[in-house]
């Protein structure tokens, strides 16, 4: 029989528990995913070092908004925070929303309703309860965090929603300001639910950004990693044609090859592939082909690489720098940026604060000094300034 004592009793202890798995569960849980490879403190170059002092670092792709920890402040795990990107001299990132991602994340053939992963997170994490069942209100919630995060601290994180804005927070950056510039982006249209009126929404709250598909195929088409291998669905090439009028960037990385060829037929502007690797260089079924992303630079997209084992095979500065020497030769410099996958359940093989150590191994593997700016950042700021709204 069930006293008031025993029930206050038991209350406290289903609290208590609530609270160790919500304070201390989503700590243990990052430190499992988010992992830095072990090495020796990297040996940077004089040369290397000062040269990273001169770039304007930006990066395609980092998925911290998935987590709890407060990126204010700087953390010994996970991949990405505020003072560890300014030790990394990060000018521009892209800070991208997951609201659906597979167990296991299985690059090869994912049946929609199979599984996911972020209903757990977010529930170990404390998420609103209507997160547990809807990625719009997923994406909504990582959204609502990082501008919450801007909020505290304007002369630190400012949300980039137009060309001119980003122009003169770099500008600021340059003559001294301690602001990175910081563009919304999500992993996946399936974050809208079918609705072009949740797109708008989002673009309202300052979504720029815009995946088609993710691991599962969706409304909006076929995913790389789904089953169909289609493209674009009559409601995908409508949310394209929204998405162009409104000058948000589409985002291919995960698209099926078929949906990146339907994309680029229908002539719109500024797709980047956020973060990928070469197949021609890396052949897993994580990359798209050497053919597609030929097209997807003739188009003047962007490709960011990546820095985990299924992008580049070769988790390391030296893999990484080769992947990149590799797409210069096959797209051109131009057409070549950072694409990360921080914080998005890799094993890297620095975190953001070492980011100088690949400026100083492009310098060890011979790239031009002009290349390196490119790479590392200047493209990536000039494409957000070319195709992100004007005002």
């Amino acid at each position: 029989m069930f006293t008031a004592r025993k029930v206050f009793a038991l209350f406290l202890v289903v609290a208590l528990f609530w609270t160790v798995v919500r304070v201390l569960g989503p700590a243990r849980v990052e430190r499992g995913l988010n992992t830095v490879i072990p090495h020796e403190p990297y040996v940077i170059s004089e040369e290397g070092r000062a040269m990273h002092e001169r770039l304007l670092v930006a990066d395609l792709h980092a998925d911290s908004s998935l987590w709890n920890r407060d990126l204010l402040e700087r953390s010994d795990y996970g991949h990405v925070d505020i003072p560890r990107m300014l030790e990394g001299n990060i000018y521009l990132q892209v800070f991208t929303s997951v609201t659906e991602s597979p167990r296991g994340q299985n690059y090869e053939r994912n049946a929609a309703g199979g599984g996911d992963n972020i209903t757990l997170l977010a529930a170990i994490q404390g998420w609103p309860i209507s997160t547990l069942v809807s990625n719009t209100d997923r994406a909504a919630h990582q959204i609502r965090q990082m501008r919450e995060l801007a909020n505290r601290a304007p002369h630190t994180l400012e949300i980039i929603t137009s060309g001119p804005q980003l122009r003169a927070v770099i500008n600021q950056r340059r003559q001294g300001a301690q602001l990175i510039a910081a563009v919304l982006g999500t992993e996946g249209g399936h974050a809208i639910d079918g609705s072009l009126k949740t797109l708008h929404r989002f673009y309202g709250d300052g979504l720029r950004v815009m995946g088609l598909q993710h691991f599962f195929d969706n409304e909006l088409g076929g995913s790389l990693h789904g089953v169909s291998g289609e493209g674009l669905t009559e409601f995908g090439r409508e949310v394209v044609r929204t998405m162009d009028r409104l000058d948000m960037i589409i985002d291919l990385a995960h698209s099926s090859e078929q949906v990146v060829h339907d994309v680029l037929e229908m002539g719109v502007r500024g797709v980047i592939v956020s973060h990928t690797g070469f197949k021609g260089h890396c052949d897993t079924p994580r990359n798209l082909s050497d053919e597609t992303l030929l097209a997807i630079a003739k188009a003047d997209g962007l490709i960011g690489v990546g820095f985990w084992d299924a992008a580049v095979c070769d988790p390391s500065p030296a893999g990484i720098v080769s992947a990149i020497r590799y797409g210069i030769e096959l797209v051109g410099a131009r057409h070549i940026a950072l694409g990360s996958d921080f914080d998005g359940t890799i094993a890297a093989p620095f975190d953001v604060s070492e980011m100088s150590v690949l400026t100083d191994e492009m310098l060890r593997q011979g790239l031009p000094e002009d290349h390196i700016f490119q790479v590392m950042g200047t493209n990536a700021i000039a494409h957000f300034e070319r195709y992100l709204p004007r005002k």
